[in-house]
């Protein structure tokens, strides 16, 4: 007899997730970039709620790419709906809303793959107007915020998603301050290799803590520029890849000037 988790999901026609369209903000950028071809389950979106708030994820589904892309494209449906109607208002509780949120994409996750998938998520919603930004690490790769004094690491605090049908997690508060800039990436970016070693978190802490960039864009860039390098310094045979994913947040320096 197979136990309910094993359960595969039934016959049908698999999806693909639909494009991904990155927002402008008024005070701020946001970018995200992947090298490569894309082999495995990494997947972000966002949504801009009729309120201004901006809803992000980066998800990463466990499994062959075709079945993990379906996945995507039911979280994605969910994502849009539901976003829309938990921030939609002017008044909003962030961390109820964002846990709501997190239950729905989870449950989501379980029904698409008729069973267990393992998903780890960054799920985030920012302010723009206060600089605030609500999250939840769901057994993601850490996020990097880097303020004035440095980098701050918004680590893991729960169980990917896709395990546990009631799995709930906390939401968390930070504030992004003018020139501040948030970076997520892929686990494939900081498990590259050269050689035995790979890139690691901390590696790719003390980069973006040393270079400058003007936007979103120029930072992903930067970052999968060396990430690349780092990895060609050693590779003797084509190896492999996993996904390689970035997704930065830089809030706008010049515009607190202009705007106090």
């Amino acid at each position: 007899m197979k136990l309910p988790f094993r359960q595969k999901a039934p016959s049908r026609t698999l999806r693909r997730p639909q494009p991904t369209v990155v927002p402008e903000l008024r005070s701020s950028s946001i970018c995200a970039l992947y090298r490569a071809a894309r082999v495995g389950g990494d997947f972000y979106d966002f949504l801009v709620t009729d309120s201004g708030r901006l809803v992000f994820l980066l998800l990463d589904v466990a499994g062959k790419r075709d079945e993990a892309l379906d996945i995507a494209a039911a979280v994605q449906d969910c994502m849009r709906l539901r976003a829309s109607e938990l921030f939609g208002g002017g008044e909003v509780n962030e961390a109820e809303a964002l846990t709501a949120l997190l239950v729905d994409l989870n449950r989501a996750i379980l029904q698409a793959a008729g069973g267990v998938r393992c998903a780890p998520a960054f799920l985030g919603c920012y302010d723009q107007k206060l600089g605030t930004l609500c999250y939840v690490n769901a057994g993601h790769t850490p996020a990097l915020l880097r303020d004035h004094q440095g980098i701050i690491q918004l680590q893991t605090d729960g169980f990917p998603l896709g395990l546990f049908s009631h799995a709930t997690h906390d939401a968390h508060f930070t504030t992004i301050q003018p020139g501040d800039a948030l970076l997520l990436v892929s686990r494939g970016l900081v498990e590259s290799k050269a050689g035995s070693k790979e890139y690691g978190i901390e590696r790719l802490a003390e980069y973006v803590s040393q270079i400058s960039f003007d936007d979103a864009d120029h930072l992903c860039h930067q970052v999968l520029s060396t990430v690349k390098s780092f990895t060609e310094s050693s590779r003797r045979r084509k190896e492999a890849e996993n996904d390689v994913t970035t997704l930065a947040l830089v809030r706008a320096a010049a515009h607190a000037a202009a705007h106090p």
